[in-house]
């Protein structure tokens, strides 16, 4: 690797994006444990922000994720039986089920906003706010648009 004067490789960005990636994640999984959510995974987090406070079937769950319906049924019992989310009627369609959070799954929605604050804070007292928002800008010019989405779990197993 390239020292921090020297050009580096072509594979050395990506690398680094992704390390830093990790670095937050395990980071703010970390911080969940100490919250009492010890067994809080990133796909879950992918999948409890999909959810979201309006709620979803598990059927726009998975679309929404890029994984079979079969996929996000599975994510959705796992959830369910850690008691992050439960099953109800959906309230416009009898007949469908609708996926909503429960109070543990909005104390992990909670926690995960302030710790990802906690730990931009971090980068920020290390690096300069300057640089950070630059980091940001930069990433925001690069990244294609529509390029944020959620179906992390389903790309990286492809």
């Amino acid at each position: 690797m390239a020292d921090a004067q020297g050009p580096g490789t072509g594979f050395e960005l990506p690398l680094l994006l992704f390390a830093g990636f990790r670095s937050i994640v395990d980071r703010l999984h970390e911080d969940l444990a100490e919250r009492g959510h010890p067994e809080v995974r990133p796909a879950y987090g992918f999948a409890l922000q999909t959810i979201g406070r309006e709620g979803a079937s598990a059927s726009d769950l998975g679309r929404r994720l890029g994984v079979s319906k079969q996929a996000a049924g599975k994510t959705v019992e796992k959830l369910e039986g850690l008691g992050y989310v439960e099953r109800v009627e959906d309230p416009e369609d009898g007949r469908r089920k609708l996926v909503r959070l429960t109070a543990r799954g909005i104390d992990v929605l909670v926690g995960s906003a302030e710790g990802f604050d906690r730990l931009r804070a971090e980068w920020v007292r290390t690096l300069g706010a300057e640089r950070v928002a630059a980091l940001e800008a930069d990433l925001r010019t690069m990244a294609p648009a529509g390029a944020f989405r959620l179906d992390a779990e389903g790309w990286f197993a492809g």
